[in-house]
């Protein structure tokens, strides 16, 4: 069509025809009029439009303080910070050949299994045999002397540690120190002198700004992606102090402990998990803030290790249930399920079925802040905790201790996977000192039925019942008797506080209202 109408004007351009001075004056006439037409319409859209009868030009809203465009190129930051990414080669020594425990079982020697486990458990002469894994992982310099940071998981157990340059220059490095509760690990390049480094951004990233990873998927080291920043404060469940940036700039296996960078090339994370139901990037990953990771290291370069503040308390979310069977209005806050003998929450006076709402003021929405702001405070700071108990807000001060080295326990349940033939609950008790003669006050759970209420709030054989409705039980018209009692209240569930191998925990039992 274009190439008809094209030749169509080639054969008769206007400027070839000749006009009457009949035609002339129509179309002489006719503009005129055209004309008039155009400029009353004009005036009349201004004067209709602004009474001042000034014309604006008004932009849509979304052209408007346009945010500026992203870079047409991260090259140039690329070519700053590249040199400064390691990828780490890690040697590990593990015992064992997949025996549970790495030992060989106890069999007879008449036992036809005995000659297998002797020949493959056992190296020649009774010695264990050993496994030596090779892994690998990312990190990146943070000083010309050659400080390295990545994750904890990359070097655990490392026997060796060798570090290869983007140069391709490799060296032996050893570890600094590692952190296990926030999976960061310093190292330190034999020898380094005049490095290349990056520095920690000084400022938090938002959401929806920029980031660039650098690191060494699958061993392709250099590789570099970007994306943005998703979300921040993500709890993955990997500890108790998880608050990860999301980002989308694909990461794989390999990157782990690699550098996330803002587009000044400040280094806002440290690249540490990913979501993935394939094991491949689908968008999803998962970095440690620099707010977290710099003290962190910082600690671990100092002295080797990092010490937290503690209160010396197991806690648990507030679930909507258990709000309702202390009598509270809100979910927010941490649960104390039982204070540690002798800890820093007993001394000061804090008892099982409190509810921690703030530290020095601030306001606290569940365990995993309260993990984190008492961490951050540190040992032998005195720290003013709020508190609810029976219905009551209450402060008190108290000093915190060292966190220990081992995993603190904490319990931690889901509404739907803990908390029970009794009341038609579903759950038969017996006094705990006819079980464990001597064992103190409490009710034995000696059956549970598994389609029945307390079966789905996770009561199990063996677990002991402490208390029921804030009272303690002694034997089983004790428990009847606060089950009523909630009842009678119009309570849909009565507050069972239970021991078990986990540790103690409150189970919200549902008992419905009379």
């Amino acid at each position: 069509m274009w190439n008809s109408a094209f030749t169509d004007h080639k054969r008769r351009p206007l400027t070839d025809q000749a006009a009457s001075p009949k035609s002339a004056r129509r179309r002489s006439t006719k503009a005129a009029l055209l004309g008039a037409a155009a400029w009353i319409a004009v005036v009349g859209a201004v004067m209709a439009g602004d009474p001042a009868g000034v014309a604006r030009a008004e932009a849509p809203l979304s052209q408007i303080n346009a945010p500026p465009s992203g870079p047409a190129s991260f090259a140039d930051l690329v070519a700053r910070v590249k040199g400064a990414v390691v990828a780490i080669k890690v040697k590990s020594v593990e015992p064992g050949v997949g025996l549970e425990g790495g030992e060989m079982p106890e069999l007879a020697p008449d036992d036809p299994l005995y000659y297998f486990f002797k020949r493959f458990g056992e190296a020649p002469g009774g010695r264990q045999q050993k496994r030596v894994t090779m892994s690998q992982g990312s990190g990146f310099i943070i000083s010309p002397d050659g400080y390295v940071v990545t994750n904890n998981h990359v070097v655990d157990r490392a026997s060796d540690v060798e570090v290869t340059l983007d140069s391709g220059k490799t060296l032996p490095a050893k570890v600094i120190g590692v952190d296990k509760r926030s999976d960061l690990a310093l190292l330190k390049i034999n020898d380094g002198a005049n490095l290349p480094y990056v520095e920690w951004s000084n400022t938090a990233p938002r959401v929806g700004d920029w980031v660039i990873a650098v690191g060494n998927p699958f061993g392709l080291g250099g590789t570099v992606t970007a994306g943005i920043v998703s979300a921040r404060g993500r709890d993955i469940g990997a500890g108790p102090y998880d608050d990860f940036l999301q980002i989308d700039a694909p990461v794989n296996r390999g990157n782990s402990g690699g550098p996330a960078f803002d587009s000044h090339g400040g280094v806002i994370g440290v690249n540490t998990a990913i979501y993935s139901p394939s094991g491949g990037s689908v968008g999803i990953g998962f970095a440690i803030p620099t707010e977290v990771a710099k003290d962190v290291i910082v600690a671990l370069k100092e002295k080797g290790a990092v010490t937290r503040g503690w209160i010396g308390v197991q806690i648990q979310p507030v679930t909507d249930e258990i709000a309702e069977s202390l009598g509270l209005k809100s979910t927010k806050g941490a649960l104390v399920a039982q204070p540690a003998k002798g800890g820093p929450a007993e001394s000061a006076g804090l008892k099982s079925g409190d509810v921690i709402i703030g530290v020095d003021g601030e306001k606290i929405e569940g365990p995993r802040e309260l993990s984190r702001k008492i961490a951050a405070a540190g040992p032998g700071k005195t720290v003013d905790i709020t508190y609810y108990r029976n219905g009551a807000e209450k402060n008190v001060k108290l000093k915190l201790g060292t966190l220990p080295n081992e995993k603190e326990a904490r319990a931690d349940f889901e509404s739907e996977d803990k908390a029970g033939l009794l009341g038609g609950l579903g759950l038969e008790v017996t006094p705990l000192s006819k079980v464990r003669p001597g064992a103190g006050e409490g009710l034995f759970v000696t059956d549970v039925d598994p389609d029945g209420a307390a079966a789905q709030k996770g009561l199990r054989r063996g677990d002991i019942i402490l208390e029921a409705g804030g009272q303690g039980v002694g034997d089983r018209k004790d428990l009847l008797a606060a089950i009523e009692a909630a009842r009678k209240e119009g309570r849909r569930s009565v507050l069972l506080r239970v021991k078990s191998s986990e540790g103690t925990r409150f189970v919200a039992l549902p008992v419905g209202a009379s």
